[in-house]
């Protein structure tokens, strides 16, 4: 009887043992977590930069997309799969996407894309860009104009201002004559009668919302052309409403006043401010060896610290301002951005039977950087 016992104990711990065993391996199965497999991206495009990313993958629980054209948000996620963006340029992509499990199981894939942008509003694609960064600088603000509409940065100034925004202007800023579209900021100027005014166009300021001193900044834009077209990208002192013009300051980045022969394709870089008591101004210009600034992109910079302020065109420096002197201190303060197209006024006079409207401003990016 013994013996027969210790054999049945025996037969017992290794059943067990087996069971345990098994049970162990099962826990193994059920800890281990599949890769997703056999991802699948499909990819439909249009001709004004609009893509729709559709990806699928066995035991994927999300994704990842990453549009592939260098911009910091663009880095898109979804649970679904889909995923739908426009792209600002056209060009040659290539579309990443990630397949996850955990957020630590993942396979990817990618996939080339070819982007066009139907250019029906007569908008030029093609012109100079500016680097995303600069040693010894950050990026302290950016606008890039994606999506819609404008961001909260911004608020737009309307009708005709005291005496045509005192230079005798024409036009009636209207925020209809704004619009964002393919990842540009559109300034219309069009020839209509509207409230008293024979012009209409925009101007939007980030006044109260947006405000720099010192730094680098860069605006890559292009510009309409026509005699008395008068776009501008320029900056005033957010004293402005405490002490006035000129007393607040104002840079100007460019401004351009059309019309042939030259006119459309020279850019002015100009400061006004007040000299104890009386108006003062200082400015330079570039002309563009060949071609109106009409017909691509170009970079209009400054760069602007406690002594100076220097102007640029596609990185070339045409302008320069001591501003250490006590007369100037205006410029050690904080200043907000304007963007418009004027029509008309004391500086480029009135169109003329050239002028053909509508006329356009398109606006890329605006971008500062500072020092670190």
């Amino acid at each position: 009887m013994n013996i027969k016992l210790k054999n049945i104990q025996f037969f017992c711990f290794i059943c067990l043992s087996l069971f345990l065993l098994s049970c162990g391996n099962n826990q193994n199965k059920e800890l281990e977590i599949l890769p997703p497999s056999k991802l699948v991206i499909t990819v439909v495009s249009n001709e004004n930069g609009r893509i729709e990313i559709q990806a699928r993958a066995e035991n994927a629980n999300s994704y990842d997309f990453d549009s592939g054209d260098g911009k910091q948000t663009t880095t898109l996620k979804t649970n679904d799969g889909k995923v739908i963006y426009t792209y600002s340029q056209a060009g040659n992509y290539t579309i990443k996407v990630r397949a996850f499990a955990t957020p630590t199981v993942f396979v990817e894939a990618t996939q080339a894309v070819t982007i066009s942008i139907n250019n029906t509003t007569g908008i030029p694609t093609q012109g100079y860009t500016s680097p995303e960064s600069y040693q010894g600088y950050r990026l302290a603000w950016k606008e890039d104009f994606d999506g819609n509409s404008l961001s909260s940065d911004w608020k737009q100034e309307i009708g005709t201002g005291n005496g045509g925004w005192g230079n005798n202007e024409l036009q009636y800023y209207r925020p209809e004559n704004t619009s964002v579209e393919n990842g540009l900021l559109v300034i219309t100027a069009k020839k209509e009668s509207f409230s008293g005014s024979d012009y209409t166009s925009s101007r939007i300021i980030t006044q109260g919302k947006r405000s720099f001193k010192y730094g680098r900044i860069d605006i890559r834009a292009v510009m309409p052309e026509g005699q008395g077209l008068w776009p501008a990208l320029w900056m005033l002192g957010e004293s402005i409403s405490t002490v006035g013009w000129p007393k607040c300051g104002e840079i100007d980045i460019m401004e351009m006043i059309g019309g042939e022969p030259v006119n459309n394709r020279t850019t002015h870089g100009t400061v006004h401010w007040d000299n104890n008591g009386t108006y003062a101004n200082f400015g330079k210009s570039y002309l563009k060896p060949n071609g109106k600034l009409s017909e691509q992109f170009h970079v209009y910079s400054v760069i602007w610290d406690e002594k100076a302020i220097r102007w640029y065109f596609d990185d070339i420096l045409y302008n320069t301002v001591d501003i250490t002197p006590a007369a100037l201190s205006e410029f050690q303060a904080n200043y907000f951005f304007i963007v418009n197209v004027a029509v008309g006024g004391k500086w480029p006079g009135s169109p003329n039977e050239s002028t053909k409207f509508p006329q356009r401003m398109a606006v890329d990016y605006i971008r500062v950087f500072q020092k670190n």
